[in-house]
């Protein structure tokens, strides 16, 4: 079959190559999937798509007509697709099962580190040949309370890497997972109850109607004032405004972020936003506490 591979990128394009092994004609586009770049896929069966593609009813009518069928996501998350409008053209789609679970754990702990042990700031210091120990003093992970929203494949390795810390790890979600309740004594609370108890919250969700501004102005007055909030799911868990307040004011006590809400115009483009254009990213950035 010959596949249109929309947002592709150079890092990405020898691993496919070398997993496709000349079985299918792979066509390299470098723009995302919209409007003005649907004709790049005249002649394809497939398409292969990531996270900012746009996978919307207009568009899949569109590919529908060029003879495509098949829709391939290079993602674990699908809320950039019209699902009603897939079924209903009678195309199909695959979305990938288990996306990196040791590595999105291993960064939101790493994030987590980072951000206790106040290490970029450290860093910096450090390069000026300043080696002053003011501000930089974090705290022990051991017996600290870990929230984790969402105990599927990358929320349930983050509560193994967790409980090795010694740390207290409680989760909210709505499907127990009955494993890490027997192996690491995993204890299932509330949404208020997670956002009370936790010293760090971490999320580990799809993007979902019912997910979006998840953390918001009124579950933020929820958690302990100097919380730490990591997210390395989808950036709109998180009500960026609301976030930006509660760090200005200290209850959040620090932030780390691997995704933001409007990062389409930053990750995969052309990062015009990333150069004053995003005032709300640039009022973000501003905070030492946030990574």
């Amino acid at each position: 079959m010959k596949v249109a591979v929309y947002s592709a990128r150079a890092y990405e394009k020898e691993a496919l190559q070398n997993a496709n092994a000349q079985e299918h004609d792979l066509l390299f586009i470098d723009q995302k999937l919209h409007a003005s770049t649907l004709h790049l896929a005249t002649g394809c069966q497939v398409v292969s798509v990531f996270v900012n593609d746009d996978v919307s009813a207009e568009i899949l009518h569109g590919l529908s007509d060029l003879g495509v069928r098949f829709v391939a996501l290079r993602c674990a998350g699908y809320n950039n697709v019209d699902v009603a409008a897939l079924r209903a053209l009678k195309m199909s789609a695959a979305r990938v099962a288990a996306y990196s679970p040791h590595a999105v754990a291993e960064h939101a702990v790493a994030l987590m580190l980072a951000l206790n042990r106040k290490l970029i700031v450290a860093n910096e210091r450090v390069h000026r040949f300043n080696f002053t120990l003011d501000g930089l003093v974090g705290f022990d992970m051991h017996h600290k309370t870990v929230g984790i929203f969402g105990t599927g494949t990358i929320g349930a390795v983050a509560v193994q890497i967790l409980h090795g810390f010694g740390c207290k790890v409680v989760a909210c979600d709505k499907i127990e997972n009955q494993e890490l309740i027997s192996r690491f004594g995993l204890r299932y609370v509330s949404f208020d109850q997670l956002c009370a108890e936790s010293d760090i919250v971490s999320l580990h969700l799809p993007l979902l109607p019912d997910t979006k501004y998840l953390v918001n102005k009124s579950s933020i007055a929820k958690m302990k004032k100097g919380v730490m909030l990591i997210n390395t799911s989808r950036g709109a868990l998180i009500d960026t405004q609301a976030a930006i307040e509660a760090l200005r004011s200290g209850h959040i006590g620090a932030l780390g972020i691997d995704v933001y809400e409007a990062e389409q115009a930053l990750f995969f483009d052309d990062h015009s936003a990333a150069q004053g254009g995003d005032p709300v990213l640039a009022e973000l950035m501003t905070f030492s506490n946030v990574l």
